[in-house]
């Protein structure tokens, strides 16, 4: 496996990176509050990146993410992209995708998901669906929620349908999010109900997510190290003392194993190869290793990493809320363990 960017993933990960590193600033989230950078989509969109993702693939989206993360940028780049313009992309309908995609690639739909299937919604005999999802991560921003049903087939909601209703939730991260209530709504089914697109979605999602906690890591750690650089203590840096070279090693050790697990799952997606066993671990690293690097980084700022006004704040909250997203540590663990024993009882038979 070769996990080298190609020109085209190279350069939608550095033009990601010029414009989060310029507009993606500490005033900006700041006066951002629990919302959405709004102008800041617009200059993503308006710089192509969401379209893009459709000719970079799902490694080209990891890579983008990442450079959300190191800034913890407030916009609905991973969902949309996850939900919105790859799961139309590979099993909408023709129809579908000529009438979504256009929106999804410029910016003018947002789309987020209902996802993991946890059994709240259900549909009725007469097609219509009900039930409800306690949060959806930037459902205020969305006009459409990609719905996963109890049994587990994908429908295409409008936000904006009388039967809809988004409840302003409030998280530990500030991803404007919602609670969603369906009461009777006529949704759209994606595509033919292929068996397997949940599935795909679901990987997908978790593979793309572990990409952005790699990020949020990443750019936790860069803090905590400039900080124990640039701070003194009894004449000398803070980095200078064996404990917190220790904490920043296994601290960088983990965000390696977030970012490597990731690059395999999107590498296999895109060429098309089985990753539903990737996407797990490199969502399990994600969650486990994702809590213990967002820790250290505010341990190591000492006293200032307890100021809730500062930068370094805002990774923690990111890779607290990420570490759960889609099932924590141990969901994933134990959906990982089921899966690798049904392929060793086929495998056998």
């Amino acid at each position: 496996m070769d996990f080298t960017p190609s020109e085209e993933q190279a350069a939608a990960q550095g033009l990601a990176a010029r414009i989060f590193g310029d507009l993606s600033t500490h005033e900006r989230l700041t006066a951002a509050g629990t919302g959405t950078d709004a102008e800041l989509w617009k200059e993503l969109c308006a710089a192509g990146l969401p379209a893009a993702v459709e000719d970079v693939g799902l490694l080209g989206l990891v890579l983008i993410l990442e450079e959300q993360g190191r800034t913890t940028a407030q916009v609905p780049l991973a969902a949309t992209c996850v939900y919105g313009l790859l799961a139309v992309a590979e099993h909408g309908a023709p129809e579908q995708r000529e009438r979504l995609l256009p929106g999804l690639r410029d910016g003018t739909a947002v789309a987020t998901g209902a996802f993991p299937a946890r059994g709240g919604v259900h549909i009725a005999e007469d097609g219509a669906l009900y039930g409800a999802v306690p949060w959806v991560p930037w459902l205020r921003d969305a006009t459409h929620v990609l719905v996963a049903d109890a049994e587990r087939g994908l429908w295409i909601v409008r936000t904006g349908e009388p039967d809809v209703t988004a409840v302003p939730v409030e998280t530990t991260a500030p991803w404007s999010a919602g609670r969603l209530v369906l009461d009777g709504v006529r949704g759209e089914r994606l595509g033919n109900g292929q068996p397997g697109a949940y599935g795909d979605v679901l990987a997908t999602a978790r593979t793309a997510f572990a990409g952005l906690q790699a990020g949020v890591c990443a750019g936790s750690l860069a803090r905590a190290v400039h900080h124990t650089v640039t701070r003194e203590q009894f004449g000398r840096p803070l980095s200078t003392n064996q404990g917190v070279l220790l904490r920043a090693a296994d601290a960088h050790m983990d965000t390696e194993a977030i970012r490597v697990t990731a690059y395999e799952a999107a590498w296999r997606h895109d060429e098309r190869r089985a990753c539903a066993a990737q996407a797990l671990t490199a969502a399990w690293w994600a969650s486990e290793a994702g809590k213990r690097v967002v820790h250290a980084g505010q341990h190591l700022h000492g006293g200032t990493g307890a100021d809730l006004d500062h930068p370094v704040h805002r990774h923690f909250l990111w890779g607290r809320q990420l570490d759960a997203y889609l099932g924590c540590g141990g969901e994933v663990l134990e959906e990982l363990g089921l899966l690798l024993a049904h392929s060793s009882q086929e495998g056998a038979s």
